[in-house]
């Protein structure tokens, strides 16, 4: 469950905080074999790693969508062993797409508890621009230009967001990529408008598929057909044709 870049360096209650759950739930998880033992350190304390906080999430993600304890235990056990927290993040992402909106509305201080570090304007925006957090109504979109602890303190306590708790890991270990907060955005703007597109394309295809005079049940129920395929493809395709630019773009380097 640990990478080599990375050592396991939560403590069941960092673990418990981080994934927005209770220390008896991550211990009742390990009990079932749901979770890997952590990684026993000094003084027999357990340490758990970013991969473990990602299995926790998508646990609690399979639970929400109704799964049972011993469903999810053979799910698991069908994923490879070495998945990256990147990628179990990614499947939990694709599991979630399925279910009603689960995001919670956390104070700063929480959301700062639970990303387990302190979180800067800067940050703020970058985790905004991904969309893993939103600013609630009233919460100020910036702090007009100053970058001073004093501004950042004065304006904590009132601040409020929207976050996805189960992506929210995934998108802390993504403010350290270097990438610009432009860029960021951009790369949204892309995804947004390509996506939109081909949404619109396959609509169109659907109704001519299904015709004018066909029932509103039969229409959801070939849309509920297609969409497993669909969100497969797109992923499929998005990934392979990803490695290859980039196949590309290193070969020319």
């Amino acid at each position: 469950m640990t990478t080599d870049t990375e050592e396991p360096t939560l403590t069941v209650d960092e673990l418990a905080a981080r994934a927005g759950v209770t220390v008896r739930t991550v211990r009742f998880y390990s009990s079932k074999g749901l979770l890997p033992p952590p990684v026993i350190g000094p003084r027999r304390v357990g340490h758990y790693s970013q991969e473990h906080l990602a299995r926790l999430a998508l646990i609690e993600e399979l639970q929400r969508q109704g799964m049972t304890l011993a469903a999810i235990e053979r799910h698991l056990q069908q994923l490879p062993a070495d998945l990256s927290a990147q990628d179990l993040a990614l499947h939990r992402a694709v599991v979630a797409s399925w279910a009603p909106d689960a995001a919670e509305d956390v104070s700063r201080e929480e959301l700062e508890r639970r990303a387990g570090r302190r979180l800067g304007e800067e940050d703020l925006e970058r985790l905004v621009a991904m969309d893993i957090i939103e600013r609630a109504e009233g919460t100020p979109d910036s702090l007009d230009g100053s970058d001073s602890p004093d501004s950042r303190d004065s304006l904590a306590s009132p601040d409020s967001f929207r976050v996805d708790p189960a992506l929210l890991a995934l998108g802390v270990q993504l403010l350290d990529v270097p990438l610009a907060h432009e860029s960021i955005l951009a790369a949204r703007g892309v995804l947004l408008e390509h996506s939109r597109a081909a949404a619109r394309e396959l609509s169109a295809l659907l109704r001519e598929a299904v015709g004018e005079h066909e029932s509103v049940a039969a229409v959801k129920s070939l849309s509920a057909h297609m969409q497993p395929l669909v969100v497969q493809a797109l992923l499929t395709t998005f990934q392979r044709s990803l490695k290859a630019e980039l196949r590309e773009w290193l070969k020319e380097s």
